[in-house]
């Protein structure tokens, strides 16, 4: 026989259906924010660009948007790092200078130190306009920070990551924490 629970106060039981009605709005806005990216009207743009990190995931998408849409140069963040492998490998293996691919180190590896790269390239080449792509779950810090610190105009393409339901809870977690920090704490205000 189960063990009875403890009778919560008035205030207690108010308390606890604040907290509860909270965590379940935030977990439906996470949801929203981070897995049912929306998908845009992809155009083309003067490159796309591949963020590091989940490179299995995110290379063949950026790879099929420099092919469907003739988009004429692929720009991969090359970071010898465990989840980069894939574009590591293009980078290590291409033969430079190449019009059609260009590979960048951050100065840091993180999102952004990619985004102050990719706004020094996207100056440096003139480019108006850039296509980025990124797991569904980052697109909404990326975009936020790629939109500061470049004045091309920024698309950002999803690809699907195949996480587990306490994967998915940890990026939830990461990237409210994400999107709060670079509201809080802009990117590249005094570059633009």
């Amino acid at each position: 026989m189960p063990l009875p629970l403890p009778a919560l106060n008035p205030l207690g039981a108010r308390i606890l259906g604040w907290i509860s009605g909270a965590v379940l709005l935030w977990l439906v806005l996470a949801f929203q924010l981070f897995v049912n990216v929306d998908p845009l009207t992809v155009h083309r743009t003067d490159a796309v660009i591949m963020l590091g990190g989940a490179a299995a995931e995110r290379l063949p998408v950026a790879e099929q948007l420099q092919h469907d849409y003739g988009i004429p140069v692929l720009v991969l963040s090359h970071t010898d790092t465990p989840g980069n492998t894939a574009a590591d490998a293009v980078c290590n293996t291409a033969a430079f200078p190449s019009a059609r691919l260009l590979c960048f180190r951050p100065d840091e590896y993180d999102t952004r130190g990619e985004a102050r790269a990719i706004g020094k390239i996207a100056a440096e080449n003139g480019w108006k306009s850039i296509t980025v792509v990124s797991s569904s779950y980052h697109v909404a810090r990326a975009q936020r920070l790629l939109e500061q610190c470049t004045t091309a105009a920024v698309q950002v393409v999803n690809s699907h990551p195949d996480l587990s339901v306490g994967q998915w809870l940890r990026r939830f977690v990461i990237e409210t924490g994400g999107l709060i920090d670079v509201s809080l704490r802009p990117e590249c205000s005094d570059q633009r």
